[in-house]
């Protein structure tokens, strides 16, 4: 082979080498990166806390729910029940009302008042010897007008600051449209006003009630029951009677609808009634008539009544300052439905309860 082609051929394979060089160049440079992996993201910031649903409140005396609970003290007044004392003003106000025996076969209110506080109460009349045990446990303003020494230190021996129209405490004034002694009438507002320090806190719950998440005792295990005929003495014969579109027991005196001064018929969601021992004391009234004392202590029968249900309870108490506690027929704690209650304290003697 020539010199000159040996040239051409080197040449010819020097200029291939060259090109396929660059074309491999060219590819490595030209193919695109792998992109790494992108690391997983989690979230620095903590989840919210939830906010802490508030703890319900409720009314102590009644167990009706409240979004506020004012420290406000139970005030238990003396009211008249005599023919010529109704109509009362006030009562369908009150948290509880209690009703006792007195002397002559009468028979008197213990009205307390915590959630609400009418205008006006009355007409106010004087304690007796069961008041203590009644009230006692309420550790807050007992308020009457008159009663013998005895039975007056005994209430302040129960824990309670006393209030006397006798003793010119403010807020007591008479009416005019009726005679004395039925027309001491007061201001439960002016009354709670003179609350000393001791005396302030809201009172301890007196009975149990029945949550959203229960059943008040009386439905789940007592029996339907429209009327409760009552007999507490030879002259005071009250019922109740279920009225279920206002859900609630509606009270008579004797055949006579008993009404507030406003017109409206006493009204109770729960009737509690206890049976007693009633005994006589030594004292006498201005008339001469014995005065009886109903004995709160040791333990009794009793019927509860609530939405149109009766059931058979037992009750006990321990001493003057301790509530009452009520037990059903399985012996748990018995439970109300929320709202007032009127408790029927009916002697074991002469006394009578009857459903129909």
């Amino acid at each position: 082979m020539s010199a000159s082609r040996v040239r051409r051929v080197l040449g010819a394979a020097l200029a291939a080498g060259l090109v396929l060089a660059g074309t491999a160049a060219c590819s490595s440079f030209d193919q695109p990166k792998p992109k790494p992996h992108a690391a997983p993201t989690h979230s620095t910031s903590a989840s919210p806390t939830p906010t802490p649903k508030p703890t319900p409140l409720y009314w102590p005396l009644t167990g009706i729910a409240t979004p506020t609970l004012p420290a406000r003290p139970a005030l238990a007044v003396k009211i008249e029940n005599s023919i010529t004392a109704r109509p009362q003003t006030g009562l369908n106000s009150a948290d509880m009302v209690w009703e006792e025996v007195v002397e002559g076969g009468i028979t008197r209110y213990l009205a307390v008042f915590q959630s609400t506080l009418p205008p006006e109460i009355g007409p106010v009349r004087s304690t007796r010897p069961m008041d203590p045990a009644i009230a006692g446990p309420l550790h807050g303003v007992f308020a009457f007008s008159g009663g013998q020494p005895q039975y007056v230190a005994a209430a302040a021996q129960a824990g309670l600051q006393i209030v006397s129209n006798d003793a010119g405490a403010p807020g007591f004034y008479r009416i005019s449209s009726r005679p004395a002694p039925h027309n001491v009438y007061a201001d439960p507002a002016k009354l709670l006003g003179q609350a000393d320090a001791a005396h302030r806190a809201a009172p301890p719950p007196q009975f149990l009630f029945a949550t959203t998440a229960q059943q008040p005792t009386a439905l789940t295990a007592g029996k339907p029951a429209n009327v409760l005929h009552l007999v507490l003495s030879g002259i005071a014969h009250p019922s109740w009677t279920w009225n279920a579109p206002a859900g609630k027991w509606l009270r008579t005196e004797f055949d006579t609808p008993a009404v507030g001064a406003d017109g409206k018929q006493l009204a109770a969601t729960n009737v509690v009634v206890l049976r007693v021992n009633v005994v006589i004391t030594n004292a006498v009234d201005p008339a001469g008539n014995p005065v009886p004392e109903t004995l709160l202590a040791g333990t009794g029968s009793a019927t509860v009544a609530t939405g149109g249900h009766a059931v058979a309870a037992t009750w006990s108490k321990s001493s003057v300052t301790a509530p009452v506690q009520l037990a059903g027929p399985d012996g748990m704690p018995l439970r109300l439905a929320p709202g007032n209650t009127w408790v029927e304290l009916v002697p074991n003697g002469n006394g009578s309860v009857a459903l129909g």
